[in-house]
C-alpha cells in the first residue's frame, strides 16, 4: 500500500479524525498512488494517522476512512460501514415516511458516498474518486441488504470534476424508476423525478423543517419561494393554510408541484403555482402591493466555498430583505441557507443587515437545522450544512 508523510505540525487535523488531507500538507508520496486507491497516511515522525482515498486532481488530495490500523479496507469493511448506517435510519421509515437518507458521506465514514431511499428505489451519488472505484461493490452491498426494485446512479454534480470524474446518471441495478414516483413522508404524498429531478432526486433534509413550519400556518396566507415539488407549500395545505403561493424557476418543478397538489386532494383553487425567477417574483409582488403571513425563502446553495462567501452574503441580504417587505405586520419569515459556508453566526448577521435595509424589527423565534438522517460528525463540523431561522417580522 502507498504511503503518505505529512509535513511537519500537520498531523493535528488527522489526530483530532478530521477526514480531509489537503495538498499542501504532503511532505513525501512513497509509490505511485492512482486517484482513489487506499492509502497509509503517517504523520512526520512516521506514527499511523489513517487510511484514505488518494487524489491528486483535488485540493483534498486525501479523504481519510479509518484510523485503525489493523482494520483491512475491503468489501467486508464496506459491508459493515452501509450496514451501521442503514441500521441508524431504520426508525424514521414507517407507514408516514418511506424516503430519507441512508448514507450522508463523512458522516458515515464513506467520504463521497450518498445514497437516498426513495420508496423502493435507491439514489446514489458518488463524489469521490474512491468510492467510484468500488461503485460495482457498493451496488452488490446494497442489493443484498436491502432488495431494492432498482438502484439508480445520481452522480451529476458538479463536484466530480474537481476529483477528475466524469459526470453520470443512468441505472446501476435493477428497474429504472418510474418518470414519476410515488413517496410519502409525514404522511403527505410527492411525485418525485429521480433521473431529472435536482440532487438526488428530493429535498428529504427538510423533512423536519417542513413539519415543524406547518404548525404556524393554519388560516395563513403563505408564500413558498424556491417551491421545488412543493415540500413547504404541501405542508402548509394540509395543516389549513388558507392559500399557498408558490415559486419556483423550473418548469418540471412547478409541474410536479401541480401534480402533488392532485395527489393529496387538495383544494386546487388554495393554490397559485408560479414558474418564475424568485427575486423577480418577488419585486412584482412589492410592486403590486400583495401581502402574505408566513413567506418562507429556501433557496440554492449561494455560497459553493468561502471565496464566493462576500457575493453570496449580498445575495441572501437583498432576497431576505424583500421577503420582510412582503409580510404582513407580525408575518413570519421561513429563512434557509444550505451552504456550508456560511455557518448560523454569519447567517444571523445576513439577516440583520437584511431587516436593517429594510427597516424592520426582526424576532428569531425558532431556528432550524437538518434532521437525523444527516447527522453532523462533532470532528467535522463542515457536515452542518443547512441551517434556517423562524422569523417574526414586526
Amino acid at each position: 500500500m502507498v504511503e503518505i508523510t505529512l509535513k511537519k505540525g500537520k498531523e493535528k487535523a488527522a489526530l483530532q479524525r478530521h477526514p480531509w488531507v489537503f495538498s499542501g500538507a504532503l511532505e513525501k508520496v512513497k509509490g505511485k498512488p492512482e486517484d482513489g486507491d487506499v492509502v497509509k497516511v503517517f504523520a512526520f515522525d512516521h506514527e499511523f494517522l489513517a487510511y484514505g482515498y488518494f487524489n491528486s486532481n483535488s485540493r483534498v488530495a486525501v479523504r481519510l476512512l479509518e484510523w485503525d490500523e489493523t482494520q483491512t479496507i475491503d468489501i467486508s469493511w464496506y459491508k459493515n460501514r452501509l450496514k451501521q448506517a442503514i441500521a441508524s435510519r431504520q426508525f424514521i421509515l414507517n407507514k408516514q415516511t418511506n424516503t430519507c437518507r441512508l448514507v450522508f458521506s463523512e458522516a458515515d465514514f464513506l467520504p463521497g458516498l450518498i445514497v437516498d431511499q426513495y420508496a423502493d428505489f435507491l439514489s446514489l451519488q458518488i463524489l469521490s474518486s474512491g468510492i467510484e472505484k468500488v461503485k460495482a461493490e457498493i451496488v452488490e452491498i446494497l442489493k443484498n441488504e436491502l432488495n431494492p426494485k432498482g438502484i439508480f446512479d445520481k452522480s451529476d454534480a458538479t463536484a466530480r470534476t474537481h476529483e477528475g470524474l466524469p459526470i453520470e446518471n443512468g441505472l446501476l441495478w435493477g428497474e429504472n424508476p418510474p418518470e414519476f414516483l410515488e413517496v410519502k413522508e409525514n404522511g403527505i404524498i410527492y411525485h418525485i423525478n429521480i433521473a431529472e429531478g435536482q440532487k438526488s432526486g428530493f429535498y428529504c433534509d427538510q423533512r423536519d423543517n417542513r413539519h415543524i413550519l406547518a404548525s404556524y400556518t393554519k388560516g395563513k396566507k403563505v408564500l413558498d419561494c424556491f417551491s421545488y415539488s412543493g415540500g413547504f407549500s404541501l405542508n402548509s395545505l394540509a395543516n389549513g393554510a388558507v392559500s399557498v403561493t408558490s415559486v419556483d424557476s423550473s418548469g418540471l418543478a412547478v409541474e410536479t408541484l401541480k401534480q402533488n397538489v392532485a395527489l393529496n386532494k387538495f383544494d386546487v383553487n388554495r393554490v397559485t403555482a408560479i414558474q418564475s425567477d424568485v427575486n423577480k417574483q418577488l419585486r412584482a409582488f412589492k410592486d403590486s402591493g400583495e401581502l402574505f403571513d408566513v413567506i418562507v425563502l429556501d433557496p440554492p446553495k449561494y455560497a459553493p466555498s468561502r471565496s464566493a462567501l462576500d457575493r453570496a452574503a449580498r445575495a441572501y441580504k437583498d432576497l431576505n430583505r424583500l421577503g420582510m417587505l412582503l409580510l404582513e405586520k407580525g408575518g413570519l419569515l421561513a429563512t434557509f441557507s444550505c451552504s456550508g459556508a456560511v455557518d448560523i453566526e454569519t447567517f444571523k448577521q445576513i439577516i440583520a443587515w437584511a431587516a436593517l435595509d429594510a427597516g424592520k424589527e426582526v424576532q428569531i423565534i425558532k431556528q432550524f437545522c437538518q434532521p437525523e438522517d444527516h447527522p453532523v460528525r462533532i470532528s467535522f463540523p463542515e457536515g452542518e450544512y443547512l441551517k434556517g431561522l423562524l422569523l417574526r417580522v414586526l
